[in-house]
């Protein structure tokens, strides 16, 4: 992938929750918030603040991609339609939401590894902390900021990033 001049989300292939490939390339020309989601996180009310972002901006263009993970404490005990479930019930979920999927380390699925590496994506280098990390990406699919968990979806510095590339 280090080979491509432009190197891009879109070529990435996951499934969502119900095991269904989604090709990320149906999201060119779209502004894109991926986040590394849990259930059972002192960060898991940001779900809420997702919900409030997209509807704020999806009409101008925003997609946000949640990505449920367990690789920080165990914090994502839910599978499959449970997850989904646990994300419309209680928090009006209307965005995507995929596969449990590993975000860090030697385990990390192809994407995170892409989000994570300058090397990959020509731009960012930086690898989830915990859960709630976000990756903005432009229109055409290129990475170009994230934010820490602690960095709230609704914050005004989320929402000027975003508004740049819409």
């Amino acid at each position: 992938m280090s080979q491509n001049a432009n190197p891009s989300v879109h070529q990435f292939t996951v499934k969502d929750v119900h095991g269904k490939d989604i090709s990320l390339s149906k999201y060119k020309g779209k502004v894109l918030l991926v986040v590394n989601t849990a259930s059972k996180c002192g960060f898991t009310p940001q779900l809420e603040d997702m919900t409030k972002l997209y509807e704020e901006f999806k009409e101008e263009g925003l997609e946000i991609l949640a990505f449920p993970s367990n690789d920080f404490a165990g914090q994502e005990p839910l599978e499959g339609k449970d997850l989904e479930q646990f994300c419309v019930l209680n928090y009006d979920a209307a965005y995507p939401i995929f596969e449990k999927t590993h975000v860090k380390g030697s385990k990390a699925s192809d994407l995170f590894q892409f989000l994570s590496s300058k090397k990959e994506n020509g731009r960012v280098s930086s690898t989830p902390k915990w859960n709630f990390h976000k990756y903005l990406i432009d229109k055409d699919g290129q990475v170009v900021d994230y934010f820490y968990s602690t960095t709230n979806p609704a914050s005004g510095k989320i929402k000027r990033a975003i508004k740049k590339l819409l």
